[in-house]
């Protein structure tokens, strides 16, 4: 395939990058991270100003709202950026974790952790994610490019700008952090088929975007899930806290992965639960779209289709399924979900240990919003990705996904006979 030249010399100098990075110490990226925090905070009102012609974009285009509010940033969000980087300075470096055994012929074998080298980001209109994308990699070892979306462009061209000068004025690897400000989408189909240069893409946004790059990807994946994730309000739940757990998971930020997306209410509590959680929807704006059991409890529903079932909304709009019992509950689960994050409110004990062992999903709850699905949340400080398939990596990918095994073999004359 031939490749565009500007993309050869990126791709180059990433794995020059790569190649120094691995062998930076802990400190040294630390101190990095830190002078890339300051320097958010530093250049604001440029990252502002930036970003405000990107959302002004998006709005003459007709963006619906739930994504124009992903794509906003404020001075809140531009601190929260710069605090995720200090939490990331807070973190283990997985870089050189391992074991080491010896063998009954006197070979002594080390596994240990190593960064796997040019990681390429693909996302849409997050910006927020140059930043932790850069963050994790630089501190796990590995040189990134960073193609965003072309509804971010302006705003990511700042963001990378300030956290690689950050970067390199504290004795990083130049490149190590690269933009790709060319949206043209023949690049991206490019970028998926260098595999000279690029070690691992991972991408992170909508299902077309998923899909496109696990289908036409020729350089390994780690795949990062859609979200149609769902609450199950089990016969014994404690109906109050089913109302706040669904509510925070649905409204708290809609246009999320980790955001609900359906509801399965019990038919034992139904007639109790939905009028409930309907009137507290429909004071919010949120739309429900049920089953003809939820649309004779509810009038205001609107009948749910076939599609309602297995959609991604990302808005203020949600799914809502009367079903028996939890039986039916994770058998519906199992047709629609995409095994990102699933709930049960219940106060039955038995019933809860069976969703948790029987569902099939890389973050399963009891009685907490799947909003909690997070690397920063879990502790991870900043997150790459949430990872639904099951090779490598699962659920929130933090430092430790970005890496991979090496052995490293003392010998004394050893020979194979």
């Amino acid at each position: 395939m031939d490749f565009a030249p500007e993309l050869i010399t990126i791709g180059q100098k990433a794995k020059d990058a790569a190649r120094k990075l691995a062998y930076v110490g802990t400190a040294a990226k630390n101190r990095a991270l830190l002078a890339m925090a300051e320097a958010l905070l530093s250049h604001e009102q440029e990252i502002l100003e930036a970003n405000q012609k990107d959302v002004e974009a998006a709005i003459q285009k007709g963006t619906k709202k739930s994504l124009v509010n992903r794509l906003a940033l404020t001075s809140e969000g531009i601190r929260q950026m710069s605090d995720s980087l200090k939490e990331v300075v807070n973190l283990g470096d997985p870089v050189g974790e391992g074991e080491f055994w010896t063998r009954p012929n006197g070979l002594r074998i080390q596994r240990t952790r190593v960064p796997l080298g040019v990681v390429a980001m693909i996302y849409e209109a997050r910006p927020n994610v140059t930043v932790d994308a850069a963050a994790l990699c630089l501190k796990s070892g590995n040189a990134v490019i960073l193609r965003g979306g072309s509804e971010a462009i302006e705003s990511n061209k700042v963001l990378s700008k300030v956290i690689a000068a950050a970067a390199e004025s504290q004795g990083m690897p130049t490149a190590c952090i690269q933009l790709l400000e060319n949206t043209d989408r023949q690049w991206v189909g490019q970028l998926m088929k260098m595999n000279g240069y690029v070690d691992v893409i991972i991408p992170r946004g909508g299902a077309g975007l998923i899909e496109t790059v696990v289908r036409e990807s020729t350089v390994p994946v780690i795949e990062t899930g859609t979200g149609v994730c769902h609450a199950y309000v089990d016969g014994d739940a404690d109906l109050a806290k089913g109302v706040s757990i669904v509510f925070n998971a649905k409204t708290q930020k809609p246009g999320v992965c980790n955001a609900l997306e359906a509801v399965l209410v019990n038919e034992a509590v139904a007639q109790e639960f939905l009028p409930l959680l309907g009137e507290k929807f429909r004071d919010y704006g949120v739309e429900i779209r049920g089953c003809e059991k939820t649309c004779a409890i509810l009038p205001y529903a609107i009948k749910a289709t076939e599609k309602d079932w297995g959609i991604e909304h990302l808005d203020l709009i949600i799914s809502a399924k009367v079903v028996k019992d939890v039986d039916e509950a994770m058998d519906h689960i199992y047709q629609y979900g995409t095994k990102h994050s699933e709930t049960i409110i219940t106060e039955n004990y038995t019933i809860a240990q069976r969703f948790l062992n029987e569902v099939d999903a890389a973050a399963v709850y009891i009685n907490a919003s799947t909003r909690f699905t997070d690397g920063g949340r879990f502790g991870f400080g900043a997150e790459i990705g949430i990872s639904t398939q099951k090779l490598h990596a699962r659920g929130p990918m933090g430092l430790q996904a970005l890496t991979t095994m090496k052995y490293m073999i003392y010998g004394e004359d050893q020979i194979v006979i």
